[in-house]
């Protein structure tokens, strides 16, 4: 993240939903309809308290930034440059987390920790360029590669390589090194449906074969199940 001036850094926070969110219509709608702009240029000033020992301050301004945004950042995580907060209703950031520039987060999301150690890095990070979909739970001290996506309602307890798609709970990786393109959330395969229709063909298949003896139809349908498990596998490999 480059080193800037704080109101440097406020300034490309105005700018990025004018870029990020197709639905604005003027720059006076970000008074009004953005609580994640209001939040981010929010934690930009307690950050800066925060890091001149001003915490008492810093977790004030955050506080009440909660209770009017329903947002809730740490003063102490660090947010890099152009990140935007879509919605925002219900994301939580927690205290070392680290998220670089250019990344999305849609509302809902939770980039927590899994440890109550202190003085050690308990929460994500998040490299430039991701997208985390709405829903979305990111926990423990793991890494977000660079232009990665995280599905909606996906629950990632393990990293997730640059460029590379991770849906499911727990999440999995579907596509890797490919896509870097912005996340289309209606093209997000539903891992858990493919088995489940891949279980019931099977079941069809054996039932037919029992009620009516049609034993010699088995083996040519087990091959093209076959193929639609291999595919499966495949598609859910680390």
């Amino acid at each position: 993240m480059d080193s800037v001036s704080i109101w440097q850094l406020i300034k490309e926070d105005f700018q990025t939903p004018l870029k990020n969110d197709p639905a604005i219509r003027s720059k006076f709608e970000l008074f009004f309809n953005y609580p994640g702009i209001w939040t981010i240029i929010n934690y930009r000033i307690a950050h800066y308290l925060y890091n001149k020992n001003l915490r008492f301050i810093a977790r004030l301004i955050m506080g009440i930034t909660q209770i009017i945004t329903n947002i809730d950042i740490h003063p102490r995580c660090k947010i890099g440059r152009r990140v935007f907060i879509d919605h925002g209703i219900g994301v939580v950031i927690g205290e070392t987390a680290i998220v670089e520039d250019d990344v999305l987060i849609y509302q809902g999301v939770t980039l927590g920790g899994v440890s109550l150690e202190k003085n050690v890095k308990r929460h994500p990070t998040i490299k430039s360029g991701a997208v985390i979909s709405a829903g979305a739970k990111v926990l423990g001290n793991i890494t977000i590669g660079k232009n990665a996506k995280v599905g909606a309602n996906s629950v990632v307890i393990k990293d997730v390589p640059d460029n590379s798609t991770a849906v499911g709970i727990p999440a999995r990786v579907i596509t890797k090194g490919k896509d870097k393109s912005q996340l289309s959330h209606n093209k997000i395969p539903d891992i858990n449906k493919e088995l489940f229709m891949y279980l019931s063909k099977r079941i069809a298949v054996l039932e037919e074969a029992i009620l009516h003896h049609h034993e010699d139809m088995i083996p040519k349908r087990d091959e093209e199940l076959e193929k639609i498990y291999k595919d499966f596998i495949s598609s859910i490999k680390d």
